[in-house]
């Protein structure tokens, strides 16, 4: 396997755990990129785009990252609290007065951005289409009943989150959603991807599928269970309504639509490009007192719908203990996405990192291929 990129001098031991993940984890499509200190010290990439393997994996290749959407959705988010638009702990119904329907008119914004809001799910079943109508998702949305009290328990919401915050965020600004991520995010940082697949910077997609052989798992499988012993319970019913959550995730519509916690297609350069930026001295995407708030544990709990200890900032999954949660030190934040890829920043030393993967693992953070990449990197600097 050709490895292609860069490492600085000094980073070069990455090449060897990069093409390890090749050899011996399964990836046949990937990429890792470093930022420290706003300075790349590795970017490689190598593998196929596609299934038939015709197309060369490059830098610039955008992969479906699922959950690592969340993060950069909620830096958009924290970009309207920096600019006036939005204050946290306002109700959401101040800006969205729909919002306010069936027992949530005193949801706060803050609840939305750390699991706190009880909004996990659609409480019935609704039709396989309404993923890819943005309009339609959010009036449902809007009358969705809390499964829960709003703001007594921790639950994480896997769709849901895209809808509800990108909701909010949208009445706050009063602009739209993809108008408000290219003006803040991508243009500026020059960015290769975004939410969906198409209409960005680069037009270089891939196929995502499963790992031919599933790699060790880290911790156990409780979602897993917690689906198969109740199909109708939260757990399943956040993961599985609409069934199309879970299939065609390399189709046109799926690729077309706006599904902003789980259809998010970056580079690793992007997610390592967004969080060397938050990780830096002086950020520009973030004043410092609102970055500080976002990184500051928010909730820390047994969660309900993960079935693991998880704390989160406000929008962001706090480092923990961990080997799977430890974003380089006690001060890392980020979002890891199912099947692999993860995007975390590093305050403490100053690292932006990205790792993107077509073959998807099964673990429920980061799996062994992100996590060589990291204890390589840590030791290194």
């Amino acid at each position: 396997m050709d490895i292609n990129g860069y490492c600085a001098p000094g980073f070069e031991a990455l090449f060897d755990v990069f093409a390890t993940n090749f050899r011996d984890h399964g990836d046949v499509g990937a990429a890792f990129c470093a930022v420290q200190h706003g300075e790349v010290v590795a970017s490689l990439w190598a593998g196929a785009e596609d299934r038939a393997g015709e197309r060369a994996f490059a830098e610039e290749t955008l992969v479906n990252v699922f959950s690592s959407s969340k993060g950069v959705l909620a830096l958009l988010a924290l970009q309207q609290v920096a600019a006036g638009s939005l204050d946290l702990d306002k109700p959401v119904a101040y800006y969205w007065p729909e919002f306010g329907a069936a027992g949530k008119q005193e949801i706060t914004g803050r609840q939305l951005l750390c699991h706190r809001a009880g909004t996990i799910a659609f409480r019935e079943r609704v039709p396989d289409s309404l993923i890819y109508d943005w309009p339609a998702a959010l009036d449902k949305v809007a009358a969705t009943e809390p499964w829960w009290q709003p703001g007594t328990e921790q639950g994480y919401a896997p769709f849901l989150y895209g809808w509800t915050l990108g909701g909010l965020i949208e009445k706050a600004s009063g602009v739209p959603l993809m108008t408000l991520y290219r003006r803040m995010l991508a243009e500026p940082l020059q960015l290769d991807g975004g939410f969906g697949a198409v209409g960005h910077r680069s037009r270089a997609i891939a196929d995502v599928g499963p790992l031919k052989k599933p790699l060790p798992e880290l911790r156990d499988n409780a979602i897993g269970r917690s689906i198969k012993e109740d199909r109708k319970g939260p757990v399943a019913t956040a993961f599985t309504n609409p069934v199309t959550l879970m299939m065609g995730t390399n189709g046109e519509e799926w690729r077309g639509a706006l599904i902003p916690a789980a259809n998010g297609h970056f580079s690793a350069r992007d997610l390592a490009t967004v969080y060397g930026d938050l990780a830096a001295e002086a950020p520009a995407l973030l004043p410092r007192e609102v970055l500080r708030e976002a990184t500051t544990e928010q909730s820390r709990a047994q969660d309900r719908i993960l079935q693991a200890e998880v704390a989160f900032g406000c929008g962001f999954i706090l480092s923990g203990a961990a080997r799977d949660l430890h974003f380089g030190s006690a001060a890392g934040f980020g979002h890891p996405g199912a099947g692999g890829s993860i995007g975390f920043g590093d305050p403490d030393s100053g690292i932006g990192f990205g790792y993107v993967t077509s073959r998807m693992g099964q673990s429920l953070f980061m799996d062994q291929r992100a996590i060589g990449l990291v204890e390589c990197l840590y030791r290194l600097i």
